[in-house]
């Protein structure tokens, strides 16, 4: 039996892993929004979920770390951690959702803030993506999926 670390295994710093996959995640973020291709919300997400889960790249489950302990929160969480795993959605948890809220524009017209627990990546409606930046965060989730982590952390860095 191989007991190797993650960063035996991808052959890369941790440190130097993570925030690769943190900038990638930004680029991914940043090119989806202005296709339409991002859902906001855990209620929109959900019914995006159900209707189309074949279209869906990329969950992301966002909460600081004062939500951590929001019981409702990790119900919702676990909910859509067990549907994208069952739908082979990729997953990653993010801890910066100030940070988030800049990537994706702030907040909804009238200043109400966005939702942003749960955010889907989607593909775009005329082709699937075949961007860089969203392989290297899939390839991140698929070799954290092989040492049975299924849904990796991300730290979103403050820029």
């Amino acid at each position: 039996m191989c007991n190797m670390t993650f960063e035996e295994a991808s052959g890369e710093n941790s440190t130097e892993r993570m925030d690769s996959v943190a900038t990638a995640l930004e680029k991914v973020l940043s090119s989806a929004l202005p296709q339409g291709c991002i859902t906001v919300g855990v209620y929109e997400a959900a019914k995006s979920l159900n209707v189309d889960p074949d279209n869906v790249v990329l969950c992301l489950l966002a909460a600081d770390e004062e939500q951590v302990e929001d019981v409702a929160l990790q119900i919702h969480f676990t909910l859509i951690q067990a549907f994208c795993c069952e739908n082979d959605i990729n997953i990653l948890r993010v801890n910066n959702t100030r940070r988030l809220a800049e990537i994706l524009g702030g907040g909804k017209p009238g200043g109400e803030p966005m939702d942003l627990h749960c955010v889907l990546v989607t593909n775009p409606q005329a082709t699937p993506w075949k961007d860089p930046a969203l392989s290297k965060v899939s390839r991140f989730c698929r070799d954290s999926r092989i040492l049975d982590q299924w849904v990796p952390f991300i730290n979103l860095p403050d820029r």
